[in-house]
């Protein structure tokens, strides 16, 4: 086998990468999760301001490393915990099995997330922290879904938007990243066209329509210039 099908096999990628993209998500990431523990401390007792759930720094990653990914959008970031984070609770009051209940929290998460499309990993671990953590977070009853869940949601989302803004390339929301139009001579494809596209894929596909269209954006772009440089 050679060595770039054995990448291949393994899934590794062999994009250039740009050595700012690295640093700047390294800088992001410090700041999301130093931006939830001062915020926790500051509002919160010293008890409650130290149960930073992890879950947070798998949101850190997607924020700050992948901010246009769908996965890390506003609406997958909040909702994706909010929904994880009560049906963790639920299932450790109602399902008395230890086992079955840490293994439903996770389950069921994931459908209700898909189901509000609002699919965010990190929220996996949310539900499952409420059903395996210490008996101080279990004494927070559906509390925990406000503090310390949403808190740190609100505190490292905050910080997403600030940090992320001064690099245009990359600002979050990923709505607010905007991209041309296609050029002409070739028609533009239109974002409904995308969608459909989208719905007839059965596994979710973790690139936006945005940045479809972007590709296409480029891809054209480039076939246009091979073309005006061959008529030259």
């Amino acid at each position: 086998m050679k060595a770039t099908e054995l990448l291949d096999l393994i899934g590794f990628s062999r994009q250039p990468v740009d050595l700012r993209e690295p640093l700047i998500s390294t800088i992001g990431g410090f700041l999301g999760i130093f931006g939830i523990l001062v915020t926790a401390q500051w509002l919160l007792d010293p008890d409650t301001a130290v149960l930073i759930v992890p879950s947070m720094g798998a949101s850190a990653v997607l924020l700050f490393a992948s901010p246009h990914a769908p996965f890390a959008q506003p609406w997958n970031l909040v909702a994706g915990h909010a929904i994880s984070a009560v049906i963790g609770v639920a299932c450790w009051q109602w399902i008395p099995d230890y086992t079955i209940a840490a293994s439903s929290s996770v389950g069921l998460a994931i459908g209700a997330m898909y189901v509000a499309r609002c699919i965010h990993p990190p929220g996996g671990a949310t539900a499952l922290a409420a059903v395996i953590g210490s008996e101080r977070l279990h004494q927070l009853g559906y509390g925990y879904e406000f503090t310390p869940i949403l808190l740190n949601v609100a505190a490292i989302f905050a910080v997403a938007v600030a940090f992320n803004w001064w690099f245009r390339w990359r600002r979050y929301p990923g709505h607010l990243q905007r991209h041309p139009t296609p050029p002409e001579p070739y028609p533009p494809i239109r974002h409904e066209d995308f969608v459909y596209a989208l719905s007839q894929i059965e596994t979710y596909v973790d690139i936006s329509e945005e940045d479809l269209l972007e590709i296409y954006r480029l891809a054209t772009g480039h076939r246009q210039q091979q073309e005006a440089r061959k008529s030259d």
